[in-house]
């Protein structure tokens, strides 16, 4: 096995995101001593609400998504995010 490089030191979320974004992580750490994390206590970062639509509309979702491959609702979701300027990033 290779010898691991040593952590850094971020000052800030995006730098670590800017380094992860250039450098493998295996380089860093030790896959092979992971452990499988358990999370019960997480909450929904999502809000469930009730939307009108007609039914011919929702039609034409179902079917966009089937030939997408994708989840209805899901597609509701990026079409909102794409039409708001993309929120997420």
């Amino acid at each position: 096995m290779n010898k691991l490089k040593k952590m850094p030191q971020f000052k800030s979320e995006k730098a670590e995101r800017d380094f992860w974004l250039k450098n493998d992580s295996a380089d860093y750490l030790d896959w092979s001593q992971a452990k499988i994390g358990h999370f019960v206590n997480l909450k929904p970062t999502s809000r469930l609400i009730s939307i009108r639509i007609p039914d011919l509309l929702l039609d034409k979702l179902r079917a966009r998504a089937n030939k997408l491959d994708i989840p209805y609702q899901s597609l509701i979701k990026k079409y909102l995010d794409t039409s708001l300027g993309s929120l997420s990033a």
